[in-house]
């Protein structure tokens, strides 16, 4: 059950707005398309000098509204962009139970927000559960998510500039948001971040049979549950800005998800033999690097002793990561 009272949206947008529709435009000139989050109007909040702890719905105008957490006190604000299908809830999750998650340990120190793209889900031992957070046409864009956060920061109030947080999809979520609008950005922080060069070693075969992975029908998730088309994300982030030169932090999983008990137990879909996982693990670490040569004065950790989900099983890491990335 998800409690609290919506937010509405602020009377006058940012110049943020009108950049990140200018990028959905490039991309549209590129064959892409993209939707806009439509009008704005006022925001509550503003220019409160603690900020009260918030969970509930935020108003972004349209007829649709976005769940969203924010917590603690304390700028640059932090805001966690959760990877493809994951509710902010992923953020407070560790794989050891007596470790606190990202999301409290970094409300201690500063400001932080996390929130559900529509059609996420959490697993629970009575089956998934969707997000409240209004659903959309699926699949979406990682330029449509980035124009959602925008619009989500706008009406919930919660004051930049902002330390971005990507995981997996949520990393090029985080680049293009931070490229179409700079000035907001404080630091950056990619979380064994998706990067568009993944393909470059991958057989056409293989790049469809990655996108399957992903797909929802394959991981058991409902109807509805969110999901992307890899092409469209492909030439998106090839036409995106450039991340501004701030403080950042690229942490690359030095573990691969898929191991080879996992596949002789029928874990994984029939394409998913062992020649697959070896193309695709030599593929990840080589994007990685190229990710990383994006960003000559990064900070790039690849000894995180963790799979693609580096923040569960490594909150402390992701924790550092994000304290230097608002130095």
């Amino acid at each position: 059950m998800i409690d609290g009272t919506q937010r509405v949206r602020p009377v006058s947008g940012r110049g943020s707005l009108r950049t990140l529709r200018s990028l959905l435009a490039l991309a549209a000139a590129a064959g892409l398309a993209g939707a806009g989050c439509g009008s704005s109007t006022p925001r509550s909040g503003a220019g409160s000098s603690v900020p009260a702890d918030f969970s509930g719905m935020v108003d972004i105008g349209g007829g649709r509204s976005i769940f969203m957490e924010c917590r603690g006190s304390g700028a640059p604000t932090v805001v966690l962009v959760a990877g493809l299908g994951e509710r902010a809830a992923n953020w407070s999750e560790t794989t050891d139970q007596a470790e606190l998650g990202v999301f409290p340990r970094v409300a201690t120190f500063s400001r932080v927000c996390a929130y559900d793209r529509p059609g996420t889900a959490t697993a629970t031992a009575g089956g998934w559960e969707m997000t409240a957070s209004t659903p959309v046409q699926q699949p979406i864009t990682a330029a449509d998510a980035a124009t959602d956060l925008d619009a989500l920061l706008q009406a919930s109030g919660e004051q930049g500039p902002y330390v971005l947080v990507g995981h997996s999809f949520g990393g090029d979520i985080v680049r293009l948001y931070a490229g179409a609008d700079p000035a907001t950005v404080a630091g950056v922080v990619l979380d064994d971040a998706l990067s568009e060069n993944l393909v470059d070693d991958l057989t056409p075969a293989q790049r469809a049979d990655f996108e399957q992975l992903n797909a929802p029908d394959i991981q058991g998730k409902p109807a509805g549950s969110e999901t992307f088309e890899l092409a469209t994300l492909i030439q998106q982030m090839r036409a995106a800005p450039p991340v501004p030169d701030v403080p950042t932090v690229i942490l690359t999983a030095d573990t691969f998800t898929i191991s080879p008990e996992g596949i002789a137990s029928g874990a994984y879909p029939p394409f998913v033999d062992q020649t697959f996982a070896d193309a695709l693990w030599s593929a990840q670490l080589a994007a990685q690097e190229k990710l990383a040569a994006n960003f000559p004065n990064a900070r790039h950790i690849t000894d995180t002793h963790a799979t693609h989900y580096i923040h569960v099983e490594q909150p402390q890491l992701v924790v550092e990561a994000i304290r230097d990335a608002r130095s």
